[in-house]
């Protein structure tokens, strides 16, 4: 069957809950769909409406359980979606692109439906969605936690209608959530590292999930494949630390090699000459494979036009807001290394090593700001992975 793109749609309150890693787990190790593209929406009400237009596909008059619940999907759209009537400001939404075989039906069947006898958790909504109908036979309460297109006719229509709203309505948001005026917000970005990804699994999910007890909200959410020229500029400040830091192991360790190597001992002050000489060589191969690792190519192994080529390997790029951002975060992921990283984070939970340590985080609002710029978190991937795959027909 050929590839096929689909959509999963997180809802405001799912969001609010804090709910998007353990759905965003279950979406992959369920669907085993390759995670493409993702942007973070603050939907306006035009682009409200022309949704909820196309999920007009009920019977007004038919009493099916189907049926009843696209209207309420409907109606849910246009109350939860749409801008607050009373101080305009605008719910997020979190848009996840996903491409693989039979994907439409893969993730129509993983969100599943929704009814009274959805409490196996089989599905996203068995877990993470509610349909209360009383006595009189009258929904109570009813939320979809996330949500997809039915059918193949459907798909199409849909992302077209938020790629067309996506540069005015996504990207990094602004003003979405109501801070108390004493409040000093900061931002901090955070990724989640290639090695999450190498198959389809709940790792991505699980680390965002860790992040969650901070209790921040995401404002930023993209689908990133760091180029090499990236890579080099985001590192890049620590490729002096790099060899200041191996001038005095190299050096010992030339030392203790040629000592070996030559059949007698080397003094022990000549190691310091050695450090100056293998130190910035060796720091200088150990920066080329963080970059191929964040990358996918050594900047050695490339000409200067291959640098700015999209790149091999897939991380996650998120935003968090909220007071004391910076420390929330990586006091959560822990210290580089995880063999120091106390129980119970992130680095500790899915780190291998140094460089294979789950995540980054800022380390300070200035350089979250620098992180920020070089990676492009509002760059729009989405729009050009929908148009490139849904291209509108001509007239």
């Amino acid at each position: 069957m050929a590839e096929q793109l689909t959509y999963a749609l997180v809802n405001p309150h799912t969001l609010r809950k804090s709910r998007t890693g353990g759905i965003l787990s279950r979406l992959i190790t369920r669907t085993s769909l390759d995670l493409v593209a993702s942007r973070l929406f603050a939907p306006s009400r035009e682009l409200v409406r022309e949704y909820a237009d196309q999920l007009r596909t009920f019977n007004d008059r038919s009493q099916s359980h189907q049926d009843r619940v696209r209207r309420l999907i409907h109606s849910y759209v246009l109350t939860n979606y749409s801008p607050d009537l009373i101080t305009g400001r605008r719910h997020r939404v979190l848009m996840l692109l996903f491409r693989g075989d039979n994907a439409v039906a893969k993730m129509r069947d993983c969100v599943g439906d929704i009814s009274q006898r959805s409490v196996t958790g089989e599905s996203v909504r068995d877990t993470y969605g509610d349909y209360i109908v009383g006595e009189d036979g009258q929904v109570k309460y009813f939320e979809p936690a996330v949500l997809t297109a039915q059918t193949m006719q459907e798909v199409a229509p849909h992302l077209r209608t938020w790629a067309k709203h996506s540069d005015r309505d996504g990207g990094l948001l602004e003003n979405v959530i109501p801070y108390k005026r004493t409040h000093r917000t900061q931002r901090t970005l955070v990724i989640i590292k290639p090695d999450n990804f190498t198959f389809p699994s709940g790792k991505p999910g699980n680390v965002m999930d860790m992040f969650s007890k901070t209790g921040l909200y995401i404002v930023g959410f993209k689908v990133n494949r760091m180029t090499v020229a990236q890579a080099e500029e985001f590192y890049g400040p620590v490729l002096p630390i790099l060899r200041e830091k191996f001038k005095e192991f190299s050096g010992e360790r030339a030392r203790a090699t040629l000592s070996k190597e030559f059949g007698f001992e080397l003094p022990a002050a000549s190691a310091p000459n050695f450090g100056e000489i293998v130190g910035p060589r060796y720091a200088e191969a150990q920066f080329d494979d963080i970059v191929r690792f964040m990358s996918g190519r050594k900047p050695s192994e490339c000409k200067p036009a291959d640098k700015k080529k999209i790149g091999t390997v897939k991380s996650v790029v998120i935003v968090y807001e909220g007071e004391d951002a910076v420390a929330k975060v990586r006091e959560v992921l822990g210290p580089t290394d995880p063999r120091k990283a106390p129980p119970g984070s992130i680095r500790r939970e899915f780190g291998q090593n140094i460089m294979v340590n789950a995540a980054h985080a800022s380390d300070s609002p200035e350089n979250a700001k620098r992180e920020m710029k070089i990676l492009r978190v509002s760059e729009n991937n989405l729009k050009t992975t929908i148009e490139e795959f849904y291209p509108r027909r001509r007239a």
